[in-house]
């Protein structure tokens, strides 16, 4: 006798096909027969050795966040219930170009330094290991939910050029090269970059062609955090477009917003260009987050020039007063590419988490408010939280726009990714609530999305993407990933002064056909496990 029989759900496939009545069968860990409406139609019904009443309950595939920074929380946080209990069955990690692997011993510190305000100091991490292979080797050991790898270019150009502004040589090129394919190799299922964070950022467009065309080669993706999300975020887009093309290799946008004053109600312009290209035959999709405000790091602000070098240059130029005031002009007059062409307006940056417990003060206040209290310039605070915090600072910057997120949310190639960073004592609630807020805010309440078409957004689509054969719908023979959740109640739980707190209306989370979330509790299972790409 099978396992678990799931009784009268609303199956809301992932296909964005209409919703039907069914019994759902699982067995070893997939879904072994789908019986729509027994008992109306007076059938006999599948029985199982356990049986689960989702009366009242939609019954979808597993959540996919397409963009998460939980390279780290998957193996210090053995719970991780902000992403569990949104009904995130796999995360897509090794964003924005930095990640923890391919490395090596001095790499390894350098990145550690640099993304400290995403993932922690790592002290409580045993980095056991160096490679692509080897990190997933490490998921392989038990995580909380699967997780996929992108390759991070950033970190490849550490290991093989360093953190200097200067082409790569003809060698380091072929270095590169050969790190991205043994990532692939090994199991990536793309590359990632982030071309406002340094060393990533000092590729040019030759270079991350070379590099897309092995990715091509093996089936994968490239998906850039691009050069400019401001000024010029058009551009930097259609600089993408072209360049996948010109590579062959299939290109995934990270949040896809249009932000700042200047691209207020600028979204139907960057879809009409993803159109176009779309219609000329190029493979795209993006992702979003459901809110308006950004969440980076405050070092993530200075212009490219005084990230040169890694951290402690960085941290040197910040302590030497002429070049301190040089960072500062490019910052609030001309507008640094750190901070996507914009000048920086200090009332939009609030600081979310600190390294140093000694400056909590800081945390929930903008760097106005803060240099307010304190009777002195902005920059003065932000150059001496920097300098305190060891570019350890993370921030929420509110620049974002409700009209452009919706328009985008709309569009047939969007997918769903929270962006969700977890340090801090304040973060961004994306990290623990977007996909309720997805289902809660955008279907139930504003009707932007159809509730079929908002599954299809956060499971089918994102799955066909990262080309799992078994994965994203409801079907028979796929695996059992799969959300129930209530529709007339689910929400994020999660807001900006209680970032923390865990959604509602989803009681159970199934990975591999085993309860990670079992009547609205975390339980101790680890079903999840490395994604690898496959052939």
């Amino acid at each position: 006798m099978e396992e678990l029989v799931i009784r009268d759900a609303e199956v809301v496939d992932g296909s964005g096909g209409p919703s039907y009545r069914a019994d759902v069968v699982v067995d070893g860990g997939r879904i072994v027969s789908i019986v729509q409406e027994a008992a109306a139609a007076g059938c006999q019904r599948p029985k199982a050795r356990r049986e689960l009443d989702a009366e009242g309950l939609a019954l979808s595939p597993g959540f996919i966040d397409m963009h998460a920074h939980s390279d780290l929380a998957l193996l210090r946080d053995p719970d991780h219930s902000a992403k569990a209990a949104q009904g995130v069955t796999l995360e897509v990690i090794g964003q924005d170009g930095l990640s923890y692997a391919p490395v090596d011993d001095r790499t390894l510190a350098e990145v550690r330094r640099a993304i400290t305000g995403w993932n922690g100091s790592g002290d409580d991490i045993d980095f056991d290991w160096r490679t692509v292979g080897e990190y997933l080797d490490r998921l392989d050991r038990g995580i909380a939910v699967n997780a996929a790898y992108l390759i991070p270019q950033g970190t490849v150009r550490a290991l093989a050029v360093g953190w200097e502004d200067r082409e790569a040589t003809p060698d380091e090129l072929d270095r590169m090269r050969q790190l991205v394919a043994e990532g692939m190799e090994q199991g990536a299922v793309g590359m990632s970059s982030g071309l406002t964070y340094t060393p990533g950022m000092y590729a040019k467009d030759a270079e991350l062609t070379e590099l897309c065309r092995v990715v091509a080669s093996y089936g994968g993706y490239y998906c850039p955090h691009h050069r400019s999300y401001g000024a010029g975020a058009l551009e930097a887009y259609a600089e993408m477009v072209a360049l996948t093309r010109e590579a062959g290799c299939s290109l995934h946008l990270a949040h896809a917003t249009m932000n700042f004053g200047v691209n207020k109600g600028r979204a139907p312009e960057l879809l009409s260009l993803l159109d176009e290209a779309l219609a000329a035959g190029a493979d795209i999709t993006l992702d979003t987050y459901p809110y308006t405000p950004g969440c980076t790091t405050l070092v993530a602000m200075l212009p490219s020039w005084a990230s040169e070098g890694g951290p402690e240059a960085i941290l040197a130029r910040l302590a030497d007063e002429e070049t301190a005031e040089r960072i500062r002009h490019h910052m609030e007059v001309v507008g640094a590419d750190g901070c996507h062409g914009v000048p920086i307006e200090w009332d939009t940056i609030e600081i979310s988490g600190v390294s140093d417990a000694t400056l909590a003060d800081f945390v929930g206040r903008t760097i106005q408010e803060s240099a307010s209290a304190r009777g002195e310039a902005p920059w003065v605070t932000a150059r001496g939280l920097l300098l305190k915090d060891r570019l350890g600072s993370t921030i929420l910057q509110h620049v974002g726009h409700e009209e452009n997120v919706r328009t985008i949310m709309r569009h047939r190639v969007h997918t769903g990714g929270s962006d969700g960073i977890l340090q801090g004592a304040k973060p961004h609630p994306r990290a623990y609530g977007t996909f309720p807020h997805y289902l809660g805010r955008y279907v139930r309440e504003l009707r932007v999305l159809s509730l079929e078409e908002c599954v299809a957004h956060l499971t089918g689509r994102p799955a066909a993407r990262l080309r799992l054969p078994d994965r994203g719908l409801v079907r028979e023979g796929y695996r059992a990933d799969l959300v129930l959740f209530d529709p007339e109640t689910v929400a994020a739980g999660s807001t900006f002064t209680e970032p923390r707190t865990l959604p509602t209306g989803i009681p159970h989370v199934l990975i591999d056909g085993r309860f990670v979330i079992e009547d609205g509790r975390r339980t101790d299972v680890l079903a999840g496990r490395a994604i690898r790409r496959t052939a």
